[in-house]
């Protein structure tokens, strides 16, 4: 860990905490300053934040001043595919649930554009959570499942923000010319899958991940100064992707658990799927 090799980290971070979790009470002096220590650090890293914007204008004068706009094209280039890339995870999303919520799951789609919109103008995604937690039931989610699967979707399913640190991570290595083998994309995908879980739904809270990834296969931390000028514009489409791809997930499980959307979904309306002992104790009373 000395090293900063993250992988090793997050082995070892997962050791801990199955640790911690299994002592019980013993343990809860240790988390209370493990807790305490993660907001010391997250202020800690919003103060040097506060001098970033001064940074990366320097930066980037800097580089332009030395290689010319053509670095001001490539970061365009950038934006174009990484919009475009969304734009084809989008498709896959609403594709896939078709195929399992039905038709109406376009109904959702237009419904979940607000905080999606909402996600977007200001980069995070915990900013639309109460909206879409609203869209979902008035959808036809229960409250039960999405109350509890939307909180874990903004944990572990943060699929834009994924996509982000992947395609992040493999431009600041062309750009400092260091080749990555397939393996070694493999690796770094499977690395990105385990350190972006329970990543903040904040602004640049992907540019975290991107900086521990980058040492880990020896890339320059300071290619991270090519995305900074522009990761505002980058996060708005990240953070709206997040929404919707956790509104599509608690519309799956709740098709899973045999809820019904109204007319144009797969499945029975709850009403017609009660048990037989259900029913006979109905008849009854």
């Amino acid at each position: 860990m000395a090293r900063n090799e993250i992988l090793q980290i997050v082995v070892f971070s997962i050791f801990l905490g199955c640790s911690l979790a299994a002592i019980g009470e013993k343990a809860e002096p240790i988390v209370k300053v493990l807790d305490s220590l993660v907001h010391v650090m997250l202020k800690l890293t919003g103060y040097v934040m506060l001098f970033a914007p001064l940074t990366v204008f320097a930066a980037i004068s800097g580089l332009i001043a030395e290689r010319g706009l053509g670095v001001m094209v490539s970061a365009g280039i950038f934006m174009g595919e990484f919009y475009l890339t969304l734009g084809m995870l989008w498709a896959i999303l609403i594709g896939l649930s078709t195929m399992i919520v039905g038709p109406c799951i376009g109904r959702l789609t237009k419904a979940i554009l607000e905080p999606a919109l909402l996600a977007f103008t200001t980069s995070s995604s915990e900013a639309a959570f109460p909206g879409t937690l609203d869209k979902l039931e008035k959808f036809g989610v229960s409250s039960k499942i999405a109350s509890f699967v939307l909180p874990i979707g903004y944990s572990f399913n943060l699929v834009g923000s994924m996509a982000y640190c992947s395609f992040a991570t493999v431009f600041i290595a062309q750009a400092c010319n260091v080749h990555l083998s397939m393996g070694e994309q493999i690796t770094m995908l499977l690395i990105l899958m385990l350190t972006s879980k329970g990543m903040a739904g904040v602004p640049r809270a992907s540019m975290v991940v991107i900086a521990a990834t980058l040492n880990q296969f020896n890339i320059p931390e300071a290619g991270l100064i090519l995305l900074m000028g522009v990761d505002p514009f980058l996060d708005m489409g990240r953070s709206a992707t997040n929404v919707m791809s956790n509104a599509m997930g608690a519309a799956i499980v709740s098709r899973w658990e045999g809820e019904h959307f109204g007319a144009g979904c797969r499945g029975v309306a709850p009403e017609q799927k009660r048990p037989a002992s259900e029913t006979s104790e109905v008849a009854i009373s």
